[in-house]
């Protein structure tokens, strides 16, 4: 099952916050999850289509560009989220780019709901180094607990490697030594197990 369509089979908690990127939530999905009283915060898409209803003095030299209350104008999104939401435009210092936020939280500050989203970035980031360092491209199994295995047999192997690359000195990436290994697992003149010896 895709991501997206997992997201009508969530049960959402009350007082919890979603963060997610813009390719994911449709304004129905958003507004179930402020149904159930919990909070999302996500990235617009640049066809959403608002009209300001109310603006906050904000501080920009925190990087805050506006913090707005807006009614969603497009058919379908007024359909599907008829109440106001919370549109905040910032500029993200890390990467130097202008950014806009949608939300259900309107008690919040600003600078909560950007920092919010730059977790969400953080967590985006350790997905990339697992997929890049621990070669888990897929995963084999779909139980909670297939998927559990495998990311720490992964990350028990990337452990190895790196005490490997440490007792022997090489100046070889974690991913390079890897990428030997792989090649050499079944030659007879080196066994990974003799390092370790």
């Amino acid at each position: 099952m895709h991501d997206v369509n997992a997201m009508d089979h969530m049960d959402w908690e009350p007082g919890s916050w979603y963060v997610m990127d813009r390719g994911y939530p449709g304004f129905e999905r958003l507004y179930h999850i402020h149904q159930c009283q919990a909070w999302f915060v996500t990235r617009r898409k640049k066809n959403t289509l608002y009209k300001r209803v109310t603006s906050k003095k904000v501080d920009r030299s925190q990087g805050i560009l506006c913090d707005q209350k807006v009614r969603l104008t497009g058919t379908n999104a007024l359909k599907d989220y008829p109440e106001l939401i919370r549109r905040i435009k910032f500029i993200d210092g890390e990467i130097g780019k202008r950014l806009v936020l949608l939300t259900n939280n309107m008690m919040a500050s600003a600078e909560t709901i950007t920092q919010v989203d730059k977790n969400r970035w953080h967590v985006e980031l350790f997905f990339k180094w697992i997929k890049q360092h621990l070669c888990v491209k897929r995963f084999l199994g779909r139980t909670d607990n297939a998927v559990r295995s495998q990311i720490w047999i992964a990350m028990c192997v990337y452990l190895l490697i790196l005490k490997l690359k440490k007792r022997l000195g090489l100046d070889d990436s974690a991913y390079e030594i890897l990428q030997i290994l792989k090649v050499s697992t079944f030659n007879k003149r080196f066994t990974f197990f003799d390092v370790f010896e």
